[in-house]
């Protein structure tokens, strides 16, 4: 994963602040070396296999479009009008399938059954018939815990460097946060006795690291209480739901955070006309290539030729960085009014 194409583009793929506000927000590469930390961390007190664990967590995010979630959400609602979807996680598992043409003997990564399964399943059951394309990943069977740590870590590692990057965006005062989490305000308060003389932005950084490492904490708690009584990996599969899961008081913690960076950060101003922006353009380029489709690269074109148009050209914009994705935007002379939205 790591000598992936598709693993070096997350470093310029915009995770939730569009770039432009500071050098210093996450991006979808950090943010995925951060999942993979705590994923691990966590795997390990569990005492299950770090090594998968890692491969999955490495691979999460590398089927995101550019521009962040927009830039999934508007490919999907292209895609709908020709009978098919766009989903990161069916992305995903192309690249590391086919996509990804680094050897002579095999067609992308050559990566395990249990890797490709967990790709596709760490963060949604589907049962047979449901999605037709998935069914040899054993639909209706929960994935293993490994592959259900991933989403929840995700989980604790977006929540907490939103807040994060969300106070140096100048959108979050500490006050707010205390008031809005619980969780926040108690260790805010541990923060403020134990290092007095701390600026605010230091005090900041002790509290979402504390907040980190109680939400890893309640994630282990959780599972441990869940797993109580299964003996292995085939009573996982089968287990009427997931098995990893927070305790009652971190879920609690995480639904206010969540709740509170929506109202804070996901809905600021600032984020939500980069969002109106981001489909706006993705909207112009696939009508652009649908009608002019000699402008996608030949070799690209030639590898893609089994596919339908329409697919070959949601895949391409997919694979792209969003500094790419604005440079071909100028190339094909479609960068003049980003904010109108395409048909």
């Amino acid at each position: 994963m790591v000598h992936a194409r598709a693993f070096r583009r997350l470093e310029n793929k915009t995770q939730v602040f569009p770039p432009g506000l500071s050098d210093h927000f996450r991006n979808r590469l950090t943010h995925t070396i951060e999942v993979s930390q705590i994923a691990r961390t966590v795997a390990s007190v569990l005492g299950l296999d770090e090594q998968f664990t890692e491969a999955l967590a490495l691979a999460h995010d590398i089927g995101h479009p550019p521009l962040a979630h927009a830039g999934e959400q508007e490919l999907d609602r292209l895609m709908r009008r020709f009978g098919e979807r766009f989903e990161h996680n069916q992305h995903a598992l192309r690249i590391v399938e086919s996509f990804e043409n680094r050897y002579a003997r095999f067609p992308g990564l050559n990566l395990t059954f249990e890797v490709r399964e967990g790709i596709v399943k760490h963060s949604r059951d589907f049962e047979r018939g449901e999605i037709p394309e998935l069914d040899e990943y054993l639909p209706g069977l929960r994935p293993p815990l490994e592959a259900q740590l991933i989403d929840l870590c995700d989980e604790i590692a977006y929540n907490t460097a939103d807040l994060d990057d969300g106070y140096s965006a100048g959108l979050i005062a500490p006050q707010e946060a205390c008031r809005s989490v619980a969780k926040f305000g108690e260790l805010w308060e541990i923060a403020e006795s134990q290092y007095p003389g701390a600026s605010e932005a230091v005090r900041i950084s002790e509290t979402v690291r504390a907040l980190v490492d109680w939400l890893a904490s309640g994630l282990i708690e959780g599972t441990i209480a869940a797993a109580e009584g299964l003996s292995g990996p085939e009573q996982v599969r089968t287990h009427p739901a997931r098995v990893v899961r927070f305790s009652p008081q971190a879920a609690a913690c995480a639904a206010e955070l969540k709740s509170f960076l929506r109202h804070t950060v996901y809905c600021s101003d600032a984020v939500v006309q980069a969002r109106a922006n981001s489909g706006g353009c993705i909207a112009q380029l696939f009508d652009f290539f649908l009608q002019h489709p000699e402008k996608m690269p030949p070799a690209y074109r030639e590898e893609t030729a089994s596919q339908p148009l329409h697919r070959q050209i949601c895949d391409y914009i997919a694979g792209m960085t969003d500094g790419f994705f604005r440079k071909t935007c100028d190339l094909m002379g479609i960068a003049g009014d980003r904010n109108k939205r395409s048909g």
